[in-house]
């Protein structure tokens, strides 16, 4: 083969590869990124329908504003009941912050220490955890013990809903992800042994002393720990990409409005759910903005602190194979990108 075959092979080759690679692309994140920013917030909830949501919810917190509410598409898919900015949504992991500023203030207080192992509270998991005498509160609070994340193991999703009755043993069947402070890995493991934590701590359960030290001096009075404190019709239904089923009557812990999550966000970043001294705890340990996501429900908590504002962003349709996290990170990107037109402006 001379030169000039080569290089026209090398194009061929190159050519092929090119379309090849354009088939895997993702194009509906494509689309989603690159269409033409629109003018309101509303306008972005009502084209993020499009990409295959049932609903939408956003809270917009800016300072020296009113609060605003938007929300398109449904909030129950089968009676055609419109999407409610009040309707109650699973927040999921979102309640990790609520957990992680429950042990900021148990610290402050020295009700515990943030040196304390696993071992001082779970002395029955030493043997079946690896490093439990090593592992630290603080080590958890920031994803940094190694302990295996019970979501990882397939076979707790063979019946999340009775497997989640005793999760601690799906992580402890299996290995160590690394050793203590050694690296970092999400763990919901961790904070389900934290909240435990605060109930041996306190004496009574975790949500009890959330709702006493976080919820009531916040006037939230419309968040809640289990579906069994709220009426099913005030819940926003949640789907699941290619399932029939509504998962509105499963079990996911933490409900709430997304105004009570933006009031709870905007708290946690301006200080004032901590008292003197917590917030600087607080800070050494955990993160000021979240995302939740379990079947059916994926939410956004975030903070902008350069344009002072709290956005809050949920969506009722899930697929852990496809894009829709993705997506629901582009539109609430979006949203953001909006809010500071519309300030510049």
């Amino acid at each position: 083969m001379n030169k000039k075959q080569f290089k026209q092979l090398f194009r061929v080759v190159l050519l092929v590869g090119t379309v090849v690679s354009l088939f895997f692309v993702p194009w509906i994140l494509v689309k989603a990124w690159i269409l033409p920013l629109p003018d309101t917030v509303q306008a972005q909830v009502d084209e993020a329908i499009g990409y295959g949501f049932d609903g939408m919810i956003v809270y917009v917190d800016q300072a020296g504003k009113p609060p605003a509410f938007y929300a398109a598409g449904w909030k129950d898919r089968q009676r055609e009941i419109p999407a409610d900015p009040q309707a109650l949504f699973k927040i999921a992991s979102i309640n990790k912050l609520y957990i992680a500023a429950s042990i900021a203030k148990l610290a402050h207080s020295e009700r515990l220490s943030l040196d304390d192992t696993v071992a001082n509270y779970f002395p029955e998991l030493i043997g079946r955890l690896d490093y439990a005498d090593e592992i630290t509160v603080q080590m958890m609070a920031q994803h940094r013990s190694g302990i295996a994340n019970f979501t990882n193991n397939p076979a707790f999703w063979e019946n999340e809903q009775e497997n989640g009755k005793n999760a601690i043993e799906f992580a402890l069947a299996m290995p160590s992800s690394f050793e203590p402070d050694r690296g970092y890995e999400y763990s919901n493991t961790n904070y389900l042994l934290l909240s435990l934590i605060i109930d041996k701590v306190v004496g009574y359960s975790h949500t009890q002393y959330i709702r006493e030290e976080i919820l009531t001096p916040l006037n939230l009075t419309n968040t809640f720990f289990s579906l069994d404190e709220v009426d099913l019709d005030d819940v926003m239904s949640g789907y699941y990409v290619g399932v029939d089923e509504d998962f509105k009557s499963n079990e996911y812990g933490m409900l709430a409005t997304a105004e009570d999550v933006g009031v709870f966000l905007r708290a946690l970043n301006d200080g004032s759910v901590f008292k003197e001294g917590e917030q600087e705890i607080y800070s050494s340990i955990y993160v000021y903005e979240h995302g939740g996501l379990v079947p059916g429900y994926q939410s956004l908590a975030e903070y902008h602190k350069d344009i002072d504002t709290v956005v809050v962003q949920f969506l009722n349709t899930t697929d852990f194979n496809g894009y829709q996290w993705n997506l629901s990170e582009i539109f609430i990107n979006r949203i953001v990108k909006i809010l500071k037109n519309q300030g510049d402006s």
